[in-house]
């Protein structure tokens, strides 16, 4: 059935169903003009995010649940890069009314799991309907004992990430190679290439396996936001990396007024993105350095503090450097996504 059969009202009815659970500290939730929520004593925490079919995804290449999943994880990303708790969202959909309703339900579907994962609840958001394609806005609330920004980076701070980098740029780059969705939500943990015969004839054709892509597949489409709770109190300065970690890592240096040295061989980069994106003849460390959407926290904090995370450098006063393998150092600049930008 069709979003142009089902209604504005009927919709709004099977979200209310879906997403009618909700915690005490939420007074008014869905069905209302606006939601009234109970504050809390620490600071409020709000991000915003939005996700333009045709920009941001391709449904060629994702499948609705891992779009609703996604969209979550990207503003609980937000929240964690201040040190918060993310707790209420809120959220806008542009939908073709020619949509399927199955479209919908797996697109709710795959927020609903994501909320249940972060332990977020829905409180509200709007509805519209277009004759383009789909738009995605989520914003969410969040709290925090004590936050942390991007300008609180200092001289000799050391530069830390939560994680590899690069597997989410590879992951698009193989789907761009396939061009089909790959439906991990359906397939249990692993997707070892039972129910998925003509893909992984493709994925032989380029000399790959299922086993290979996997990790970088979810990294791109089902993102998992980090949690920043077990370091957060010796932290000085935190972005998340979603863009790529020469514009975000530029982006910090530019609040906290400083410089960044940082070291190739310390980048984490895992053991699959090596290989795929060898056969694929790119660049891992391209990939690791500006592609983006891996979203790790990348934060700093004082030489003097143990930090059980990856060290790839340290603050300096001025200037932006990377040191390769042979010890040759060389400037870097903001490479990365940028909107209204020329991408390289």
């Amino acid at each position: 059935m069709k979003l142009s059969q089902i209604g504005e009202l009927s919709l709004l009815e099977s979200i209310k169903k879906k997403f009618k659970t909700r915690s005490k500290d939420i007074l008014v939730g869905i069905g209302d003009d606006a939601a009234v929520l109970k504050p809390e004593s620490e600071a409020l925490l709000l991000t915003s995010d939005m996700m333009v079919e045709g920009v941001h995804f391709d449904l060629s290449f994702i499948t609705p649940y891992q779009l609703g999943s996604k969209l979550v994880s990207v503003n609980v990303s937000d929240i964690f890069a201040m040190g918060g708790t993310p707790k209420y969202l809120l959220l806008g959909m542009v939908m073709n009314k020619d949509t399927d309703e199955e479209v919908v339900d797996s697109l709710f579907k795959g927020v609903q799991d994501a909320m249940k994962r972060y332990k977020v609840s829905l409180v509200g958001g709007d509805l519209s309907a277009s004759h383009e394609g789909m738009v995605l806005s989520a914003t969410l609330i969040g709290y925090g004992k004590r936050y942390v920004k991007r300008s609180g980076a200092k001289k000799g701070d050391k530069i830390y990430v939560t994680g590899n980098l690069g597997d989410s740029a590879c992951g698009l780059e193989v789907l761009k190679k396939m061009k089909k969705p790959i439906p991990f939500e359906i397939m249990g943990h692993r997707a070892n290439g039972k129910g998925l015969k003509a893909e992984s004839r493709q994925l032989s054709a380029l000399g790959l396996s299922m086993n290979d892509i996997e990790p970088l597949l979810r990294k791109h489409l089902l993102p998992e936001a980090k949690s920043p709770v077990k370091f957060l109190k010796n932290l000085s300065a935190m972005i998340d990396i979603s863009d790529g970690l020469l514009i975000d890592l530029s982006r910090l240096c530019d609040e906290s007024k400083v410089g960044a040295r940082i070291y190739e061989e310390k980048i984490p980069l895992s053991a699959e993105l090596k290989r795929v994106a060898g056969i694929l003849g790119i660049s891992p460390m391209r990939l690791a350095l500006s592609g983006g959407e891996d979203y790790e926290l990348l934060f700093t904090a004082p030489p003097e503090k143990k930090i059980k995370a990856i060290c790839i450098g340290e603050i300096t006063a001025s200037g932006r450097v990377i040191i390769d393998s042979s010890g040759r150092e060389k400037r870097f600049s903001a490479e990365g996504y940028q909107h209204f930008g020329i991408q390289r």
